[in-house]
């Protein structure tokens, strides 16, 4: 009976090491999807942690998770092609995504039935582990979930979801996969709130897109901060939805703050008005404005733009003549960056990859973060390392539990 207690005191102490920490690393990861063109062989794996094949899809007459028969094959090698260059860098399989809202109806649908969700679970669940993928990722993203139903739904399929790939796990021997979600800038989605409580159990972390802030197509008639990290004029900064999620409870290092490797250009409607907010007519450049950075320094370099730093905005723009971009450019990567080591969130992502320059906006971010210090020991209680702290809990509890095996076999030999 003696016995039968100390082995149970002993398995209760391992209970008490939160999940999390056996598995929880720093993230800088980068979203690749195959309608850029860009060749997998190509991503320099070695500035990331993890990278994220974009995407999956959702059939809805099954809502099993499936992947484009023009996909299968780049994504069955992707892991393995990626992992040439950095044998440790991990890879999650996105599911969703795209720019219809058919793909977030197909969502709402799946996750509002026992039934349906889990056909979508054990499905995705059997795409990463045929397809060779470390994790799963949700981006519920071009309509978000706009109800307090719908986010209710979505908790409860998280929660779902992490229980099957537990189960999934003992049962085959096999790490168990990662799981993140792509979520908005803000804890709020039309006065609704993401199910805090679902994530935090359930998630390893999510996926912040702090970025179209402003962008030609929302916001036609004047320039804007297409992800500006602070806004001094206005309600919508990468800053102001960091601190709701962290203040409707969410711990910071379960959020991954997402970079724009790309910005949005404007028609000025006065070439000599070029400020920020400046009146403008529409998208320049291309259809919708979008550029990737790549196509922004070749403008620049071509066409002798102007380029300025807005240091109190943490953003960056140039102007030439009627066309106007705003972006990220390397000192504001480092500055967002920086941040996110001093707020104590896991990390952040660029998307995507192929938007890059020659990697100088990954290599900035990567360089940024290893170089940056942990936050000061006196610091608010928002911007305390998690990540040390939990390390630090760990070693403590461990050394608790070696106490204990020791004093049971030294009582029972």
């Amino acid at each position: 009976m003696a016995i039968r207690k100390h082995l149970c005191l002993i398995v209760s102490l391992f209970l008490l090491i939160p999940r999390s920490l056996a598995t929880e690393t720093v993230v800088k990861a980068g979203y690749w999807f195959p309608a850029s063109e860009f060749p997998v062989s190509d991503i320099n794996s070695t500035l990331f942690t993890h990278l994220f094949c974009a995407f999956a899809g959702i059939d809805p007459q099954t809502n099993q998770v499936n992947i484009s028969s023009t996909d299968r094959v780049t994504f069955s090698t992707f892991t393995q092609t990626v992992q040439q260059k950095n044998p440790d860098v991990k890879t999650l399989l996105s599911i969703g995504g795209g720019s219809s809202t058919l793909t977030s109806e197909y969502l709402a649908s799946m996750v509002s039935q026992p039934a349906s969700r889990k056909i979508f679970i054990n499905s995705s669940i059997t795409r990463a582990r045929e397809n060779g993928f470390h994790g799963l990722d949700l981006d519920w993203d071009w309509k978000y979930p706009e109800t307090t139903e719908k986010m209710a739904n979505m908790g409860t399929f998280f929660d779902e979801w992490r229980d099957s790939v537990a189960t999934e796990s003992r049962d085959s021997g096999k790490p168990e996969l990662i799981l993140t979600a792509a979520v908005y800038y803000s804890a709020r989605f039309n006065s609704n709130t993401y199910p805090i409580n679902s994530i935090e159990r359930s998630l390893d972390w999510v996926n912040v897109m702090a970025y179209d802030f402003s962008a030609p197509g929302w916001s036609h008639n004047y320039t804007g901060p297409p992800a500006a990290l602070y806004n001094p004029t206005g309600p919508v900064s990468t800053s102001s939805g960091i601190n709701a999620w962290i203040g409707n409870g969410l711990s910071s290092n379960k959020i991954v703050l997402g970079l724009p490797f790309y910005g949005y250009a404007w028609k000025l409607l006065d070439p000599k008005n070029h400020i920020v907010g400046a009146p403008a007519n529409g998208s320049a450049l291309s259809e919708d404005g979008s550029q990737t950075y790549k196509q922004i320094k070749e403008f620049i370099g071509k066409t002798g733009a102007t380029l300025v730093h807005d240091a109190k905005m943490v953003m960056d723009y140039c102007y030439i003549g009627s066309t106007w971009i705003g972006f990220d450019d390397l000192k504001t990567i480092a500055a967002k960056v920086t941040y996110v080591k001093q707020k104590g969130l896991r990390g952040y992502y660029g998307w995507s990859v192929s938007a890059d320059d020659n990697w100088a906006l990954a290599l900035k971010a990567s360089e940024t973060w290893d170089s940056t210090p942990l936050p000061s020991k006196n610091a608010g209680p928002t911007s305390m390392q998690p990540l040390e702290k939990n390390i630090n809990l760990s070693i403590s509890l461990y050394f608790i539990i070696i106490q204990v095996v020791f004093a049971f076999w030294g009582n029972h030999l």
